[in-house]
């Protein structure tokens, strides 16, 4: 009976294997994003020890596949049976579409209570309108990364933890040129500098994206006009937009030892968990310290608080065998080791209460800070819409034409941005 439900609930039919006898011989196939070579590694010890307690399933891994190839892939019907997504701005547009399956029958058939094994932020970021058509794999939080050898020439004993103290804190670090052009700059607060975004630095802010009928709502919350003010605040105290942006041109690739940070550029700079990896291999003898990313001086009280986000995994509709890929699926998803496994390969957040308690990188110094502001109830992501992440295009290339001074009064800038983003997401409708 509770399997019959499952596979009716989950958007099945004839064909899609649901009712399959659990142990049947089968073959799905796993796509998912990941391309280097430690990270491909770690996903293919993941399908093995999975394979080790469930040895009538064989899991055909597809690597290095985007958001635009599963869409198409599912779309022709010859698409994966699990699938994983990087981002979670298409979890809208997966759930609404109905090209990712509802899971919501399947965590019920095997007594899964979503509400105490997942933190509430994941929860919200793999639904949408009701429809739980995904669940977290990894996560990424983010957070401030500072130059210790930097903060004791200057004489400045800890990290910042307002929104002031950032700027006054990135003045003292500045170092300058003869020709007055920055050696070191203290921070960069341009929204082209890498994860320096609109979205990730607005949720210092606990911003409200949407009414509760989800229409666009940044010109109606008055965090929004709070962020846009300090951010070009900030940008005029470091010498102007452009002189910041001559600067950003010398910077090396995010992703690579010549990150300027970890090549010294910068004295500070806002980055997720996974860089702490990356400055263990290509940069270990850097003295740097990491903490939450500073919040407005009126909320103190949410210091710790972070953007959050993180890697999906569901179910096609086209799957053939949707019995056998739920087993993955709730394997790959709430199995505490093997959750752990892959964080620890991968430097990404575990995603479930029990792996965020049994985490060996919580005492990871540099590490810890992340899984906390996880933990942080204050900690939030950018709704789902049924576009995906297309009002967040939206809403930084208007934060773009801000910073550079073309967005004029805000105040309109914003009341036409939500009406531009509420005709996109109904054209979609």
């Amino acid at each position: 009976m509770a399997s019959a439900c499952a596979g009716d609930d989950g958007g099945s039919g004839s064909g899609t294997g649901a009712s399959e006898a659990p142990d049947k011989k089968v073959t799905i196939t796993f796509w998912h994003g990941w391309s280097a070579e430690s990270e491909t590694k770690a996903v293919k010890d993941l399908v093995a020890k999975f394979n080790a307690s469930h040895p009538n399933i064989t899991v055909k891994i597809v690597s290095n596949v985007t958001d635009d190839k599963i869409t198409q892939g599912i779309r022709s019907g010859k698409g994966p049976d699990v699938v994983s997504s990087f981002t979670t701005d298409n979890v809208g547009q997966f759930c609404s579409s109905g090209s990712w399956i509802d899971l919501a029958p399947w965590l019920a058939q095997s007594n899964i209570d979503p509400a105490t094994t997942f933190p509430k932020a994941v929860m919200d970021y793999t639904q949408f309108q009701g429809k739980r058509c995904a669940l977290p794999l990894l996560a990424d939080s983010y957070g401030l990364y500072y130059n210790k050898d930097m903060f004791a020439a200057a004489g400045i004993a800890g990290p910042p933890k307002t929104m002031s103290e950032l700027v006054e804190t990135a003045k003292k670090l500045n170092q300058l040129n003869g020709d007055g052009t920055f050696k070191v700059a203290g921070f960069l607060p341009t929204f082209h500098a890498y994860e320096f975004t609109p979205a990730h630095v607005l949720a210092q802010y606990g911003p409200t994206y949407q009414t509760p009928d989800g229409k666009s709502a940044l010109s109606k919350d008055p965090s929004v006009p709070q962020f846009l003010a300090w951010q070009k605040q900030f940008v005029e105290s470091q010498g102007g937009f452009d002189k910041l942006e001559k600067f950003r041109t010398t910077f090396g690739e995010e992703f690579s030892a010549e990150n300027p940070f970890m090549s010294g550029k910068l004295a500070m700079t806002m980055d997720g968990e996974w860089r702490t990896a990356m400055i263990a291999k290509d940069a270990p003898n850097l003295n740097y310290g990491t903490a939450p990313f500073p919040v407005p001086d009126d909320q103190q009280d949410k210091y710790g608080r972070s953007y959050l986000t993180g890697t999906t995994i569901g179910i096609a509709k086209s799957s053939h065998h949707q019995r056998a890929a739920w087993e993955f699926v709730k394997f790959v998803t709430t199995d505490t080791d093997a959750l752990n496994q892959l964080a620890g390969a991968i430097h990404n957040v575990p995603t479930t209460n029990a792996a965020l308690a049994a985490s060996p990188l919580a005492n990871d110094e540099h590490f810890k800070p992340f899984i906390d502001a996880f933990k942080h109830p204050a900690s939030n992501t950018t709704p789902a819409s049924p576009n995906g992440g297309k009002y967040q295009v939206t809403f930084q290339e208007f934060a773009y034409k801000w910073e550079a001074g073309g967005g004029g009064d805000p105040s309109k800038g914003l009341a036409d941005l939500d009406k531009q983003i509420d005709t996109d997401v109904a054209q979609v409708q």
